[in-house]
């Protein structure tokens, strides 16, 4: 019989938030696969390292860190035939993902190639996008109030007017692209009602108003928006 592959939501970075369920299944697993950058860093790994068996198995996903899709497409399809081995073998394999498998999750990308040939279970996380409104002391949405969350690297033009639509925002995926953010949201008169958070619930976290943001931003970094009166207050 083959072997059961599952996607594990880690949460934002703190191992503390891990579900028991993610917790139960890493620390029993014959084989964790990960996703990692080319020089072997793994951001997934790290998080689950203390509870990751001694004799577990390992398959390090190599991601490259480009804009072209086609090199990444080439490391999931490898990675997807190292862990389809293990699960024709009949082995079980437990893949790590960094916040939830399913939002802006690499997992994802390993299920679309995966799930129609094995048994497949899908462990949802705590999201990056809730952590960083609960260190920031923001609530996302309240009532009947649409979040919308943007993606950094999109468009200028289109962000400007997906945020000008919007009633509340998160952006993501912050990185290189702060200064294009920035631009958009003085174009808006948005920056006062603006909040940066980057690498939440890890020790290096910080929280601030986006005035008071660094020049240049990490991949894990965040930025919430709010709009008028914030309903939640009323």
């Amino acid at each position: 019989m083959n072997g059961k592959l599952y996607g594990i939501g880690l949460g934002p970075g703190d191992p503390e938030l891990m579900t028991l369920k993610a917790y139960r299944l890493i620390s029993g697993a014959e084989v964790v696969a990960y996703p990692a950058l080319k020089d072997g860093e793994s951001f997934a790994r790290s998080i689950a390292a203390d509870v990751i068996p001694v004799e577990a198995l390992e398959v390090t996903i190599h991601i490259p860190m480009t804009v072209e899709r086609g090199p990444a497409q080439a490391a999931y399809d490898k990675g997807a035939q190292d862990i389809a081995d293990y699960l024709e073998a009949g082995r079980d394999v437990v893949v790590l993902c960094e916040g939830d498998p399913f939002f802006y999750g690499s997992f994802m990308y390993l299920f679309a190639r995966l799930a129609d040939r094995f048994e497949t279970e899908v462990v949802p996380g705590v999201t990056s996008v809730t952590t960083c409104a609960a260190v920031a002391g923001r609530p996302l949405s309240a009532r009947n109030e649409v979040l919308t969350i943007i993606p950094g690297p999109l468009d200028e033009a289109v962000m400007q007017d997906r945020i000008a639509a919007a009633e509340a925002v998160v952006i993501m995926k912050v990185g290189r692209h702060l200064t294009k953010i920035r631009k958009v949201l003085d174009a808006l008169n948005l920056t006062e009602n603006a909040t940066y958070v980057e690498r939440a619930s890890l020790p290096s976290q910080a929280v601030r108003p986006l005035a008071d943001a660094p020049a240049s931003a990490p991949y894990f970094s965040m930025i919430l928006v709010t709009k008028g009166q914030d309903p939640w207050l009323n």
